[in-house]
């Protein structure tokens, strides 16, 4: 949906970007997704429902809205995920009604799914979908942040492992990849992809109306 943002100057209006963040669990994709969100006020996360049990320190609605897997499945069934995907036994998905809504308000959506979530969202709204893939410096030390975060168990961690090898296979489904070996460079690299994203020529539906008046 068209709207305005701060790198409007000339009141054009465009469409609003659909900006997907994926990585291997530790790799540093939800540090950055938080900074996103505290530095860029057009920006608005798209929180997923799951069926996983919540974690220590999070809150239901902000980190996810947590359901079980009847009232899922009953989501599903009445076609309200925009995209949804099995991980790890438990299923994640995309609130069709919540991303709609940041998108009337005038504001860009932030997504932290995978691959397979990545994949749905580009096959449904295509052009609108920019996906950013954050790489670990190597396997070593993603599992070595793994271990020092001291949230999940021995089988948990390499569960995890095992899930990053297939999820690095899956780089070439995105528009940009990047290596997260310094989290402030990443964050910054990562925010300069969706300013100039906004500005891409494809999403200035109002363009054409200004380049038509220009002679007037």
């Amino acid at each position: 949906m068209p709207h305005r943002t701060e790198n409007d100057p000339h009141k054009f209006r465009r469409r609003g970007v659909l900006f997907v963040l994926s990585s291997p669990s530790g790799a540093g994709k939800s540090t950055i997704a938080r900074k996103l969100l505290a530095a860029d006020p057009f920006l608005e996360m798209s929180v997923s429902y799951t069926t996983r049990p919540m974690r220590p320190g999070e809150q239901d609605g902000v980190d996810y809205n947590f359901v079980d897997l009847e009232r899922f499945r009953e989501m599903v069934t009445n076609n309200e995920f925009l995209e949804w995907a099995h991980v790890f036994d438990h299923r994640y998905g995309t609130p069709r009604e919540t991303v709609n809504a940041i998108l009337a308000s005038g504001r860009d959506v932030l997504f932290d799914i995978d691959w397979q979530g990545a994949q749905q969202l580009f096959q449904l709204a295509g052009g609108d979908v920019v996906r950013v893939f954050i790489l670990p410096p190597s396997l070593k030390v993603l599992h070595e942040r793994l271990i020092n975060r001291g949230t999940d168990s021995t089988e948990v961690i390499d569960g995890r492992m095992s899930r990053a090898n297939n999820e690095v296979s899956h780089w070439d489904g995105y528009d940009y990849v990047l290596v997260n070996d310094d989290v402030e460079e990443c964050y910054e690299s990562v925010h300069t992809i969706l300013k100039a994203e906004r500005l891409r020529r494809s999403r200035q539906t109002g363009l054409i109306g200004f380049i038509r008046g220009l002679n007037k």
